[in-house]
């Protein structure tokens, strides 16, 4: 009663009211849906600026809410009125003619472009007989509004067929030579099978493709094109396929990204407020790609692509500090490899951004801005980056604000017990009998990242080869950011110096911080060193870390880099514990630690000797450079 009511009242309105409706409703339904639907277009026209793009957004909702008023008013429109808001090309009348007379099998494709209802006025405005032709629907769950909706829609010759229980007689009627129609653009689900569209996957159905293989059928597209508010004229083109499941569905996607690409009337009718790409974000599979089917070789091949275009967003929030970042690169390669259609957008501070780029890790880097007044509202203005989940490494509730300030629909994050997260929106709960200080901090990350889908295995390459030198280079790193009681003392620094071969050059890296120590060191020793301790950015830095034959150094950042860059290094741990954070890559490593000091740490740097990592050098200074 309610839908007759509002349909007859809405079919009896004057136009200018119902345009004034479409305005105010469209933009209730931007004002809902904004965020999805910018985020849709932002993905499919990166190119093209936010004002244009807000532009279309708003012209696809007041197109949406005139094609629901249309829908409302259809059962209560004269025939003569529909003659007068449907035309159609000639294109389409030959194709209902030849139906008529000379029928073989036709797939009728048609995308949700607006006014779409009005496919059902075809025999209408068609001349008659009308041909069999059958829509394959989705039934609506309440039966009395569904049953209404299929007596409006079958009025004048369309055949409704369930999805539930009709597809037996679509295949009947390609059988009799007749025609189907079909949406093809929705989201699939997991049922669907993996292709893109601008480049971005999406799970789509193979049911045209499949009623096309199976009869041989002509794939034809067909859609409104709106002309004026309640004006549409009904196109029909022929979309060329080689006739199989995935040529079929593949090309119904290029054809559709095409249209949305060249026509900017097509564009702004289209449903951008539909979850047309929402096929790969239930949390326990959001680092893999998976579905039932999967196309996109063929996909990617027809594109003339080895691998699919980064159109998939993931922001991923990097710890504080530099060893911890190194540390996850393994990881971070893993992701690559399970969500190899991302972008992977990298936050974290600006002294890192170098050597991720350089090492090919970050698509995008967003430095942190400067604390202050200003700090949370930079995250703010990151919301036009659009991205569609994130990954966060922080363990912090600030960390999670910024997600949530630049707008991240999907957050994910590690909780620890007794710590709370309320920002996120998807936890990985870490067992309360995991033992951190027994295991490394890498497996802790990693059954974070496979909690939420990840399979692909970490890579543990490291990033370089060092540099083949004709002499022999010691590096030595004698600070530590963080913490004092990490390093190793003066004296015993400058006592191994001393006994290093005399054909070995010296290197001593660090920090501006570091530069007290190293000065004293130099200062200290009997030998000329160099000093470089504060005088090199970060690429500078792993340039002359590649150049080392051995580096010795505390457990700080370089430690990790060094390692990251295939340099041989002994490690000196005392306080730390190197069961939880030992260098993770495949290069020559050596850790020492105090006499009797437990495998987890705990000892004091003092009681390790100079003759003990004297002993630990040998081999390395040994060996073939």
């Amino acid at each position: 009663m309610l839908l007759q009511t509002a349909g007859w009242t809405v079919a009896h309105t004057p136009e200018i009211l119902l345009r004034a409706v479409a305005v105010v409703l469209g933009e209730a339904v931007l004002t809902a849906r904004r965020r999805s639907m910018l985020s849709n277009l932002h993905h499919a026209f990166p190119e093209r600026d936010l004002a244009e793009l807000r532009a279309l957004a708003r012209a696809s909702a007041q197109r949406l809410i005139e094609t629901a008023l249309f829908s409302l008013a259809t059962p209560y429109l004269t025939k003569d009125r529909v003659r007068q808001m449907v035309q159609v090309t000639p294109e389409t009348v030959a194709l209902i003619t030849q139906q008529q007379t000379a029928p073989t099998p036709v797939l009728l494709a048609t995308p949700h472009f607006a006014y779409w209802e009005t496919l059902a006025f075809l025999g209408l405005v068609t001349p008659p007989p009308f041909p069999e032709i059958g829509t394959i629907f989705r039934p609506i769950d309440n039966p009395v509004v569904n049953d209404w909706v299929k007596a409006c829609r079958e009025q004048h010759g369309l055949r409704l067929l369930s999805r539930k229980d009709g597809f037996q007689e679509a295949l009947r009627i390609l059988r009799r030579n007749g025609t189907i129609m079909l949406l093809f653009d929705q989201n699939a689900g997991m049922q669907g099978a993996l292709a893109t569209l601008f480049g971005r996957v999406c799970s789509t159905t193979e049911l045209a493709g499949l009623l096309v293989q199976k009869f041989a059928a002509r794939t034809v597209a067909i859609h409104p094109v709106r002309t004026a508010f309640w004006r549409v004229e009904l196109h029909v083109e022929d979309v060329p396929t080689d006739g199989t499941v995935a040529g079929v569905t593949i090309a119904l996607n290029r054809w559709l990204e095409n249209k949305l690409s060249t026509d900017a009337n097509l564009c702004a009718s289209w449903l951008w407020a539909h979850a047309r790409w929402k096929n790969q974000d239930m949390p326990a599979k959001r680092l893999r790609l998976e579905s039932k089917r999967n196309l996109l070789a063929e996909d990617l091949a027809a594109r003339g692509l080895a691998t699919p275009p980064r159109k998939s967003r993931l922001w991923l929030r990097l710890p504080n500090w530099l060893g911890d970042v190194v540390m996850l690169i393994p990881l971070l390669r893993a992701i690559r490899a399970g969500r190899p259609d991302a972008e992977l957008i990298l936050v974290g501070k600006a002294a890192f951004a170098p050597f991720l780029e350089s090492a090919g890790l970050a698509d995008r880097f967003v430095p942190l801005p400067a604390r202050g007044r200003g700090y949370f509202p930079a995250f703010l203005r990151l919301r036009h980056t659009f991205a569609d989940f994130a990954l966060l490494f922080t363990n912090s509730v600030r960390g999670d604000l910024e997600a949530w300030l630049a707008g991240v629909p999907q957050r994910f994050g590690l909780v620890r017990p007794g710590r709370r997260r309320p920002l996120l929106t998807h936890r990985f709960l870490v067992p309360a009998e995991f033992d951190e200080t027994r295991h490394h901090q890498l497996e802790l990350w990693t059954n974070y990242l496979t909690h939420f889908g990840l399979k692909a295995p970490a890579d543990f390459t490291p990033l370089a080869t060092p540099v083949t030198n004709a002499s022999l280079v010691v590096g030595l790193i004698a600070g530590s950011e963080n913490n004092p009681e990490k390093r190793w003392p003066v004296a015993h620094w400058c006592e191994l110096i001393d006994r290093l071969p005399a054909n070995a050059k010296v290197v001593l890296f660090g920090t501006a911080t570091d530069r007290a120590i190293t000065d004293e060191i130099a200062a200290r020793c009997g030998r000329q060193v160099d000093n470089l301790a504060g005088r090199t950015n970060l690429r500078e830095y792993c340039d002359a870390l590649q150049r080392c034959t051995v580096l010795v150094t505390n457990d700080t950042g370089g430690m990790h880099l060094a390692n990251a860059l295939g340099v041989p290094l002994i490690a000196l741990f005392g306080p730390t514990n190197p069961v939880r954070t030992r260098p993770v890559f495949a290069a020559p490593v050596t850790i020492l630690q105090p006499p009797g000091s437990p495998a987890t740490g705990g000892g004091t740097l003092v009681d390790l000797t100079p003759t003990q990592v004297e002993t630990a050098l040998t081999s390395y200074l040994t060996r073939t450079v």
